[in-house]
């Protein structure tokens, strides 16, 4: 594939209209914003750098490149290996049902672009059959995999996605402006080549999904009184 076609398809990936229901979530920040550890621009960009550190550059992301890796192999074993890893490693109910449903959704995507093309599919037939459901990390993997980008490009087209998202997520949930968004997301943005790097070195032993405060806050997101978000 042309460099020009991958770099379009890996946008296609990360933007917020791939209809994947990614604009429903916001992964905790709600609850944050609910219990008063986020209020204002400083209090969110610490807090969203702090996430973007400790769970996509320990769990997704390196999770991510190793799932593409093994779809670029052929490795089944494998990509049913990392997908149970990581909803076992969901600390919450919603949070494992967010993976469910956005891995659902890409699989289904996947499928209606590929619907018109000839013979079977092995490759999106492996990912529907991930049981319980095909994860979010994995099913982008395959996606990725496919854009004809690189690992790397791929990488970063998941944090970002992550991190355009949270930000959009703050603004519809706090008073803060759209140019105090684009602030948070450009130190989001300027943090992310780093971290992707690290995550591309990282190991099994290694991979690790310990947020003890996000976990406690998407717990509480459950049973919030008035919420806007499904996580």
């Amino acid at each position: 594939m042309s460099a020009p076609a991958a770099l379009l398809n890996l946008l296609w990936l990360a933007s917020p209209a791939l209809p994947v229901g990614g604009f429903s979530y916001s992964e905790g920040l709600e609850a944050a914003v609910e219990a008063g550890f986020v209020h204002d621009e400083v209090s969110l960009r610490v807090w969203l750098l702090s996430q973007q550190q400790l769970g996509q550059t320990r769990a997704e992301l390196p999770l991510l490149a190793q799932a593409f890796r093994a779809w670029r192999s052929g490795e089944r074993t494998r990509l049913i290996e990392l997908n149970d890893w990581h909803l076992h490693t969901r600390e919450t109910a919603e949070l494992r049902r967010q993976s469910e449903q956005m891995g659902r959704s890409m699989t289904e995507w996947l499928r209606e672009r590929e619907r018109a093309k000839p013979g079977a599919d092995e490759p999106l037939s492996w990912l529907a059959a991930l049981r319980p459901a095909p994860s979010w990390p994995i099913a982008f993997a395959l996606a990725a995999a496919r854009s004809g980008a690189g690992e790397r490009e791929a990488l970063l087209a998941f944090g970002f996605a992550w991190a355009e998202g949270q930000v959009q997520a703050a603004l519809k949930a706090m008073r803060l402006g759209q140019t105090a968004g684009q602030r948070v997301l450009a130190a989001l943005a300027d943090a992310l080549p780093a971290l992707v790097q690290t995550a591309l070195e990282m190991s099994d032993d290694e991979r690790q999904a310990m947020a003890p405060m996000a976990a406690i806050l998407s717990a509480s997101h459950e049973t919030q009184y008035s919420r806007l978000f499904r996580s």
